[in-house]
């Protein structure tokens, strides 16, 4: 049992960093030819980005195969046995909290190097010692609070339900619209300045679109992302009455009013075809099966692993395994999002103009050092939006 699960991850894992080099070797091919979309100067150097990206991605993916053979061959019953607390539910927070506090110290240094050499070298990343440490003592807090907290009801959960994966998925599902909810007005503040957008004619534009789209905001607001990162991007999110309209500082740097139009049009034609439902629907579809499929494991997998049936490994065979899945299943997601963001597009050039908004795209890649082209495979397995080349033909651009 043990080797068939430590192969059935090491294929997962093989097929991944295929993926990477089949993406390296197409895009080291496609940087010597002729540019398109780009400026000259910005296409060579987002060839090079997305290649020292992927190679990254490439040790990083080898790190977590051998990171998943410690878990399964001795980690999980380690911590078994070094977590000496008779109470189950308290036990499964520590136990969970610990599984995951030592992967994240196992990806720190992936991080630390990509925001700090790798971003800095092709002129994304502004953030300093302070900032960094500052985000990530937040971030272990919010996990440690809201996470162990959310780790104790689905361990109660499992102790009091036979068929508690039911119960768990509920939950959970619950949770994703209750965050989806408040995250524009309680956590990404956390992180970020707001602040009112003081150009009123620009605000004026924005809340007529709202109008025209027959949305409500609680309100136009600005946030200071160039203090982390100089890319460019702009959302409207949250649900209820928590929807806000929100633009990088950088985005209002780069961006002249009839291109932030349409940039925000496009976003906005996603809360007019609901997509934002859709997606929270495809993911709920996407959990259900997950508790299913961990809500009935046979005994024989945790004794392969020497470990007790008890809430918390079940809730760490879920974390173990549940990305397995979740790539899996990423090409339907993909497949909807990029049909998704074809009729945002269109949406948002019937807000603005098709001119405006493929000019608005062409500056973001240009700024955001995106590469304009990709190998199917990875477009199939990865992308949430089309080929920026397939759009702006959509939109009537000669490439």
């Amino acid at each position: 049992m043990l080797l068939t699960i430590g192969i059935i991850y090491f294929l997962y894992i093989l097929l991944k960093i295929y993926i990477s080099v089949m993406e390296i070797g197409y895009v080291s091919k496609e940087k010597s030819e002729t540019p398109v979309i780009l400026l000259p100067s910005n296409y060579i150097k987002a060839a090079k980005y997305k290649i020292a990206s992927e190679r990254m991605s490439i040790l990083s993916d080898l790190v977590d195969y051998f990171m998943f053979l410690f878990w399964i061959g001795f980690g999980l019953r380690w911590l078994e046995n070094i977590i000496s607390i008779n109470n189950i539910s308290i036990k499964s927070v520590i136990y969970i909290l610990t599984f995951l506090g030592i992967n994240y110290l196992v990806s720190l240094p992936f991080d630390i190097y990509k925001s700090f050499y790798l971003d800095k070298k092709f002129g994304f990343s502004n953030i300093d010692l302070k900032l960094y440490l500052t985000d990530n003592i937040k971030s272990i807090l919010l996990t440690a609070i809201f996470g162990g907290g959310v780790i104790y009801l689905i361990a109660l959960i499992i102790q009091k339900f036979e068929n508690w994966w039911l119960y768990g998925f509920g939950l959970i599902f619950i949770l994703i619209l209750f965050i989806n909810m408040i995250y524009p007005t309680l956590i990404a503040p956390i992180f970020n300045k707001f602040e009112i957008l003081k150009d009123e004619d620009l605000k004026n534009s924005i809340e007529n679109l709202l109008k025209y789209a027959g949305l409500k905001a609680s309100g136009v607001f600005t946030i200071d992302a160039s203090k982390r990162d100089n890319r460019l991007n702009a959302y409207f999110g949250g649900l209820g009455k928590s929807k806000r309209v929100v633009l990088y500082d950088t985005l209002i740097q780069k961006l002249n009013k009839n291109e932030l139009l349409a940039v925000l049009g496009h976003e906005l034609g996603h809360f007019k075809h609901k997509d934002i439902f859709k997606n929270i629907f495809m993911m709920g579809g996407l959990m259900f099966l997950m508790f299913f499929i961990f809500g009935n494991l046979p005994i024989e997998i945790f004794n392969s692993f020497g470990i007790i049936k008890e809430p918390y490994s079940i809730i760490a065979i879920f974390l173990l395994f549940s990305p397995i899945l979740s790539f899996l299943f990423m090409p339907i997601f993909g497949i909807v999002s990029r049909a998704n963001e074809y009729a945002a597009d269109e949406y948002g050039a019937e807000c603005e103009n098709e001119v405006a908004l493929a000019n608005a795209l062409e500056k973001l890649a240009n700024e955001n050092k995106s590469f304009p082209k990709s190998h199917p495979v990875y477009i199939f397995f990865y992308f949430t939006h089309p080929p920026l080349v397939e759009r702006l033909k959509r939109l009537g651009k000669k490439i």
